[in-house]
């Protein structure tokens, strides 16, 4: 197993973001210019994109810059993406919410349509996206992106309207907002309850980066608080490193309860108006903030679209293209891409698949194998980031592994340090592919 990634400057982040043939790209410092021209060559080929994150956003962006004669049209209700990764720094006190929220204008700057609307449903026989409005979009290629939505069935006692008491943050903005309040409410002296889903879920480490950055929060403004884990799952990603980091930064602070062969410490209701918290196993705990993180499924549009088989929407893995649905790829968190994990880096890597296959046919440019990289960096204490990471390529129809690198727990606090700088470089590179905009300061 190779244990350390090679140091990366910014520059050199923003081409390593997804690495999918990137000859066919362009050199990475092109995808980060801001306002670059543009020539309208004419359309030949309509390609419409639902939704603006980093697998939408960075397949408009890369589309636009190297094939401007292709029409392309983003299809997002919102004017403004506050990025879900990164907003654990936000709940740790160590970055603002306006510093992860990024507007569509470098998009639209170089030719983008943004239609500001929500999709909901297509005619794959007339090929249109049918909008909430009533109004259709027509489209020769359509590439649905629109994240992740939450399985409740399963939660007695939570709905929709609950998620104003139990926050889940797992979309960033206002519900990163509101978990962050309710921490600045607590008491000293409080319990906050953080639940993890079962696999497979959105950033698989996500969960216990935010555990160590509310910890990081209460240990300095609330110290007399507890965080306490109860997780659906027997283990979780990067579990020695967290482990870890519980015991060096946060010691006694935070109580883990996984799963195991006989207790199942996964949230099987919730009071609203107690806010207590009940596991499969019987625990319950009176919380003062409960972070509950539900299951997960695609998103509405992957299942209206007749994309999805079951909770997720299966994919062939060269391309990303729909096994259901012709003339439709989808990339990011509601695809089943076999060993890659749902993030942002992923639906960066896959929408650079995408891009070379669509610049394939409408162009003519040349196909390039797909190259598929993911690698997660977690902040557990300010300045020190741990990672692990893989590369991915086809084997027998399937996203397999091909190689794998991950922290050592003995690293010293300066790799630590270079860790956490290689994640604000990755962080500006990916914010300049997905919205064409510079991050200066981080």
């Amino acid at each position: 197993m190779k244990k350390n990634l090679a140091r990366l400057n910014r520059r050199q982040f923003a081409g390593l973001l997804g690495g999918a043939g990137l000859a066919a790209f362009g050199a990475p410092g092109a995808l980060a210019q801001v306002n670059a021209p543009s020539v309208n060559r004419g359309a030949n080929g309509r390609v419409v994109i639902i939704g603006g994150g980093p697998g939408g956003g960075t397949l408009a962006h890369i589309l636009r810059r190297g094939s401007p004669e292709i029409d392309v049209t983003l299809i997002e209700p919102s004017s403004l993406y506050t990025t879900c990764f990164f907003s654990n720094l936000y709940l740790g006190g160590l970055r603002t919410l306006d510093s992860i929220t990024h507007s569509y204008d470098g998009l639209t700057s170089i030719g983008v349509n943004h239609v500001k609307a929500r999709a909901a449903g297509i005619d794959p026989d007339k090929k249109f996206v049918r909008l909430e409005d009533g109004s259709n979009v027509p489209y020769d290629k359509l590439v649905i992106s629109p994240g992740i939505d939450f399985k409740l069935e399963g939660i007695d006692g939570l709905t929709e309207r609950d998620f104003d008491v139990f926050p889940h943050a797992y979309r960033g903005g206002e519900q990163s907002r509101l978990l962050f309040s309710q921490l600045r409410a607590m008491s000293d002296g409080g319990t906050v309850v953080v639940a993890p889903p079962g696999n497979p879920y959105r950033c698989p480490p996500g969960p216990y980066e935010r555990v160590c950055m509310i910890a990081n929060y209460l240990k300095q403004y609330k110290p007399r608080s507890k965080i306490i884990l109860v997780d659906a799952k027997m283990g979780f990603a990067k579990q020695a490193l967290f482990m870890q980091a519980f015991e060096t930064y946060y010691p006694g602070m935070i109580e883990v309860n996984l799963t195991n062969d006989i207790d199942n410490q996964q949230v099987v209701s919730v009071d609203r108006g107690t806010k207590t918290v009940q596991t499969a196993a019987g625990m319950k705990i009176k919380a003062d903030v409960a972070n509950i993180i539900p299951p997960q499924k695609s998103a509405p549009i992957a299942h209206q679209s007749g994309c999805a088989d079951g909770d997720w929407c299966p994919v062939n893995p060269e391309n990303f293209a729909s096994k259901l649905v012709p003339d439709v790829y989808v990339i990011g968190d509601s695809s089943t891409a076999g060993d890659m994990p749902k993030s942002a880096f992923s639906a960066n890597s896959q929408a650079k698949s995408v891009s070379n296959h669509i610049e394939t046919t409408f162009s003519g440019k040349p196909s390039y194998p797909a190259r598929y990289r993911n690698t997660c960096w977690s902040l557990i204490a300010p300045n020190a980031s741990v990672k692990v990471g893989a590369g991915y390529r086809v084997v027998d129809g399937e996203l397999k592994k091909n190689f794998t690198f991950v922290s050592d727990v003995d690293e010293d606090a300066k790799t630590r340090a270079d860790s956490y700088k290689e994640s604000l470089g990755w962080y500006a590179g990916i914010i300049a592919e997905t919205f064409n905009k510079r991050v200066e300061k981080i």
